[in-house]
């Protein structure tokens, strides 16, 4: 069990605080709004890491739209991807009959968006976007570009607002570079 000693000692420094992430996430949420008017819209989120940045985001829609999640896995509990992406909840709905924006926390090496881009498109949704939080194109393994990403950052393994090192930091209101050196 972490204490929260132990917690702060892991933060090198904030990258975004908590206003800076709001109001990306509301330019967000207004071009998706003007994007997809009258138009019927499924977001999904890639568990667990993006929950927050989901719950953030859907609220700032204000169109009429369906929320899904998805569960894919390449990290398990240390810093650095296995390059094994493994799916392990899927969308229950026919997504045929919408357009499909996938909402992500971070895009790193590809791999896992990718994975989860390709399942959702052999299921012919009506369209297929993805959105992300974090950008890192730096660590990038795979051909992979998001339709929109809030913001590019360096090769940091980073914490908070959702993401997590080892399931701990999700709670954070602010995207942080973690200390791997502590």
């Amino acid at each position: 069990m972490i204490n929260t000693e132990e917690m702060n000692g892991k933060i090198k420094r904030v990258i975004f605080s908590e206003n800076e992430i709001k109001a990306k996430i509301h330019e967000a949420g207004e071009w998706v709004s003007m994007e997809y008017k009258d138009k019927p819209l499924l977001l999904i989120s890639i568990l667990n890491g993006a929950f927050v940045f989901m719950a953030d985001f859907c609220r700032e829609v204000k169109i009429p739209c369906e929320i899904s999640f998805m569960c894919a896995k390449s990290y398990y509990s240390g810093t650095v991807s296995t390059g094994d992406v493994n799916i392990t909840m899927d969308v229950t709905q026919d997504i045929s009959r919408y357009h499909v924006i996938i909402v992500e926390d971070i895009i790193d090496t590809g791999r896992t968006l990718k994975a989860v881009v390709e399942k959702l498109k052999e299921r012919n949704p009506l369209s297929l976007k993805v959105i992300t939080l974090l950008d890192k194109p730096s660590r990038r393994l795979v051909e992979f570009e998001a339709d929109k990403a809030l913001f590019t950052i360096p090769d940091h393994f980073v914490i908070g607002y959702g993401l997590d090192c080892a399931e701990i930091y999700r709670n954070l209101p602010y995207i942080a570079e973690y200390d791997e050196s502590r």
